[in-house]
């Protein structure tokens, strides 16, 4: 099963991304993305930005985690 997470932009330069997750930050590369800019919410999958996604996407998706979290 593939997932992908919905993660802030943080830091940029180029195409290199340093995005956040609930807290997690990671690196993303956003070559996928022409438009992505400092503080959008975008889908990260296997490392890459893969869409733009609006904040009540993000924050219904950040809520299912946290709960599985909980679960476990």
């Amino acid at each position: 099963m593939c997932l992908a997470i919905p993660a802030r932009i943080v830091e940029l330069e180029a195409d290199n991304a340093v995005v956040d997750a609930m807290g997690n930050r990671f690196k993303a590369k956003t070559t996928l993305l022409d438009k992505a800019k400092l503080g959008d919410l975008v889908l990260v999958h296997a490392g890459f930005a893969i869409s733009l996604v609006d904040e009540e996407e993000a924050k219904k998706t950040w809520q299912l985690i946290a709960e599985v979290n909980d679960y476990a």
